[in-house]
């Protein structure tokens, strides 16, 4: 499930991880983590991203909408199997 959209806005604006890395002071593979949303970042560096990238930080975070389907899907699954 994603919480993160890193990822998406790195490509959108042709930027790489190891750069982002570079701008944060991270390692390339904690940046990857939160790119492929294995690791959510804190308030603070999800902030700090969103100043490197130019973008407002809601535009870092999962659609809402995204997210509630995913858990409905997810809650229906759970559903069907204890049928």
């Amino acid at each position: 499930m994603k919480l993160n959209r890193i990822k998406a806005v790195l490509d959108e604006k042709g930027i790489k991880q190891t750069w982002l890395a570079e701008q944060l002071g991270k390692s390339f593979s904690t940046v990857n983590a939160y790119a492929c949303n294995r690791k959510q970042p804190s308030l603070e560096i999800l902030n700090k991203i969103a100043r490197i990238l130019q973008v407002n930080v809601k535009d870092l975070l999962a659609d809402g909408k995204e997210f509630s389907n995913k858990v409905l899907s997810i809650t229906k699954k759970s559903i069907n199997l204890n049928k």
